[in-house]
């Protein structure tokens, strides 16, 4: 087994290879540099951009902090940058610019104040370096790196997050109650945080929360919202929520969570439907190829949710959640639409959930080609997310149980290939349009028409494709009986 290094070792190691890193940025860094430097003003690299290069995953957009302010930064860069924008952020000290693929946020040292009541600082620019490091969410955000007029780069860490960044633990600057009170979202960064780079909340930190969550209410659900995507996205997702839970903040913003630790008893016994939620999501993710797939992940996180709801102590020790997964899909609807998630993704997420359960009718293979047709009709685009998803949704320690269950999915995904092939099951359409079913009726644009459309797809999704002559035939019969 590898030898542990000892923190300075570990110190020195990650400095190197963070100006390995930075280093590859010279043709960005160095003229930038210059050019502050030539207008008598200092340039600092900062934040999570920092971060992520000591860890070895710096992405492409790039944090400055500066003592020049915004408009002399835009002359600075006007001429140099590829682009250069505002965005709404020049109120607030922030020039926006790209250059060479990089996109860049310089800002001017902030010594904000708060009011309190909402999340919004009282802009104040600040005239150090320290000072505007000091009033930042957490310590491992909160190192900068001087860029000089040479090119040349150095560490700057007055609060010691590379300390808090080698022992992998989130603390605050300054007393968490005053971070988090100065802006509440905070505390969500710190759940957020610990699922995106696998670290602990500092003791004080995580008692600050707990005291504080109601303060979260302060905050709009659109910035709720993105931190909580951000969460989910993160590459320990399960982490985060169990913060959220244990601190409290997800009985403000998401309480079907915390919702499904259920009790159990001694007489009646089942699966543990929390821990159940946050192995299947663990499972969903483990079948991603390339980005994180946020409506796969929320879909894995609450197929579950309408079993609170739902739950019923049977005789003999049993416990049911009959319809869990109709109830679950209308909770997701209404918790995504308060948290004002486009209206396309709280579909897709609430119609997995409510899918979830359909193949366990599948039994040993006892569905129709019509059922294998259904339930690709009812997937549709979602079918390969709907696939991962049931997969996930196999908790069982049980292992020939677990590969029985995989066998028979094997074979459900089997069938709907060999019909897609024979059918085109992705374009299921009636065998006759709108036009040709009115005139065969003798019909105007209307209600019957729609009717009879449907009649059709049903039709075609239980006997599959058919003639012309067959699909005429059929809806003659139908209008002639009535037509219903």
């Amino acid at each position: 087994m590898p030898v542990s290094l000892p923190p300075e070792d570990r110190r020195t190691r990650l400095l190197a290879a963070a100006a390995i890193t930075l280093g590859r940025l010279s043709n960005v860094l160095t003229p930038l540099g210059e050019m502050f430097a030539a207008h008598g003003h200092e340039l600092y690299l900062v934040g999570g951009s920092v971060r992520d290069a000591v860890l070895g995953r710096l992405g492409t957009d790039l944090d400055f902090t500066t003592d020049a302010r915004p408009e002399t930064v835009q002359s600075i860069l006007r001429g140099w940058a590829d682009n250069l924008w505002d965005t709404g952020g020049l109120a607030f000290g922030t020039v926006s610019a790209s250059k060479a693929g990089w996109q860049l946020e310089i800002t001017t040292f902030r010594s904000d104040n708060y009011d309190r009541v909402s999340r919004n600082p009282v802009v104040t620019f600040g005239d150090t370096l320290e000072a505007d490091l000091v009033r930042r969410d957490f310590t491992v955000n909160a190192m900068a790196v001087r860029v000089g007029a040479d090119g040349s780069l150095e560490f700057v860490d007055p609060l010691d997050g590379m300390s808090a960044l080698l022992a992998g633990v989130l603390d605050t600057p300054a007393a968490p109650e005053d971070s988090f009170n100065d802006d509440p979202l905070r505390m969500l960064r710190a759940a957020r945080f610990v699922s995106q780079l696998g670290f602990e909340l500092a003791p004080r930190v995580g008692e600050a929360i707990v005291a504080m969550a109601p303060e979260i209410d302060r905050i709009t659900a659109e910035r709720v919202r993105t931190e909580l995507d951000k969460m989910i996205g993160g590459a320990y997702p399960t982490e985060g929520i169990d913060i959220m839970c244990e601190t409290g903040l997800a009985e403000r913003v998401l309480p079907e969570v915390p919702a499904m630790k259920l009790e159990i008893d001694e007489h009646h016994q089942h699966k543990d439907v929390y821990q159940h939620s946050l192995t299947v999501l663990r499972q969903a993710i483990d079948q991603e190829h390339g980005d994180p797939d946020l409506i796969l992940r929320w879909a894995a996180l609450l197929h579950d949710i309408g079993k609170p709801p739902t739950k019923r102590n049977e005789s003999g020790g049993g416990v049911s959640f009959h319809h869990h997964e109709v109830v679950g899909a209308k909770m997701v609807r209404k918790r995504m639409r308060a948290l004002k998630y486009p209206k396309q993704f709280t579909e897709d997420v609430a119609r997995l959930v409510y899918l979830h359960l359909r193949f366990h009718g599948y039994g040993k293979g006892q569905w129709t080609d019509s059922a294998v047709r259904r339930y690709v009709t009812d997937g549709g685009e979602l079918l390969p997310r709907l696939h991962k998803l049931v997969r996930a949704d196999c908790t069982t320690r049980n292992k020939r149980r677990a590969a029985a269950l995989r066998a028979t999915y094997d074979d459900l995904e089997t069938r709907i290939e060999r019909l897609q092939q024979q059918e085109d099951l992705e374009r299921v359409r009636p065998d006759l349009d709108g036009n040709a079913i009115m005139e065969l009726l003798g019909l105007e644009p209307g209600p019957q028409v729609g009717r009879a459309w449907r009649y059709l797809k049903e039709l075609r999704l239980d006997r599959g494709p058919m003639t012309r002559e067959e699909a005429e035939q059929a809806l003659r019969e139908w209008w002639n009986a009535g037509g219903q």
